[in-house]
C-alpha cells in the first residue's frame, strides 16, 4: 500500500532548494522565509517560519537560520564589536538568534534537522534542551564543488551518508581558491543572502534518506 506524502516545512529558504528536493520524492513540501520566493513557487510562505509550527508537519527542515552571532566564527564580536555597534547590541543579536534556533529546535514536530555552523557557548548556553551536533557534512561528499563545513542538528533522523564523494584539489591552486568562494565572497548587500545559499547535492541526500527512512517505518501523514 503506498504511504501518504509527508508534510515538510522548509524553514529560512527563499531559494527553494530543500523544498524541490523533497518535491521532486513525492512530499508534500513548503518553504518559507521573509524573503519571497527565488523561483516564483507557489509553494512558498513569506513570513516568520515560527507562525507555522503548529500546523501539523511531519519534518522540518531547518535550511539557513540567521546565524551570524550563534557561530564560532564571530564569537569575537561579543567583546569587540564591529564598528557602529556596542556590546549590548552584540548581546541582543546573539538572544534573538539563540531564541529563533531553540523555538525551532523544540517545535512540536517529532523529526526535525537544523543546519546551522559550530557554536560557541555563550550560544549553547542559551539554547533550550541544546545538544551537539549529530553530524559535521562537507558538500564535496555530495558532489557539491564546495568547502563548508556544515553542522546538522537532528532530531530522530539518520545521520547522511555521502553521496557522491569528489576529490578535493590540491590546496594553494586556482581549483582549491575556487572550492572556498563561499568563504571569498567579496563584502556586499548580498553577500549573507548568497552565502546561505543551501547545496542541492545535500538537499537530495535529505530528501532521499529523511523521506525514505520515514516511508520505511509506515508512517502515513
Amino acid at each position: 500500500m503506498k504511504q501518504a506524502p509527508l508534510r515538510v516545512l522548509v524553514a529560512c529558504e527563499f531559494s527553494g532548494t530543500v523544498r524541490n528536493a523533497f518535491l521532486k520524492y513525492g512530499h508534500d513540501a513548503w518553504s518559507c522565509d521573509l524573503l519571497p520566493s527565488e523561483d516564483g513557487s507557489n509553494r512558498h510562505i513569506v513570513g516568520d517560519a515560527r507562525d507555522l509550527l503548529n500546523d501539523g508537519w511531519d519534518l522540518l527542515m531547518v535550511a539557513h537560520p540567521p546565524c551570524t552571532r550563534l557561530c564560532n566564527s564571530g564569537v569575537r564580536w561579543l567583546t569587540s564589536p564591529p564598528k557602529g555597534k556596542t556590546l549590548e547590541d552584540m548581546r541582543a543579536e546573539l538572544e534573538v538568534g539563540a531564541a529563533l534556533f531553540s523555538d525551532f529546535w523544540n517545535a512540536p514536530i517529532e523529526r526535525i534537522a537544523i543546519e546551522n555552523p559550530i557554536m560557541h557557548k555563550h550560544a549553547k548556553a542559551l539554547i533550550r534542551g541544546y545538544e551537539l551536533p549529530a553530524q559535521i557534512v562537507q558538500p564535496w561528499w555530495f558532489g557539491d564543488p564546495f568547502f563548508k563545513a556544515t553542522g546538522l542538528y537532528l532530531k530522530n533522523l539518520k545521520k547522511l551518508e555521502p553521496t557522491n564523494r569528489l576529490t578535493p584539489p590540491d590546496k594553494g591552486t586556482a581549483e582549491y581558491k575556487q572550492w572556498e568562494r563561499v568563504f571569498r565572497m567579496p563584502p556586499g548587500p548580498n553577500r549573507a543572502k548568497e552565502r546561505s545559499r543551501f547545496f542541492p547535492g545535500i538537499a537530495d541526500a535529505m530528501a532521499a534518506l529523511w523521506g525514505g527512512q520515514v516511508l520505511e517505518e509506515g508512517f502515513a501523514a
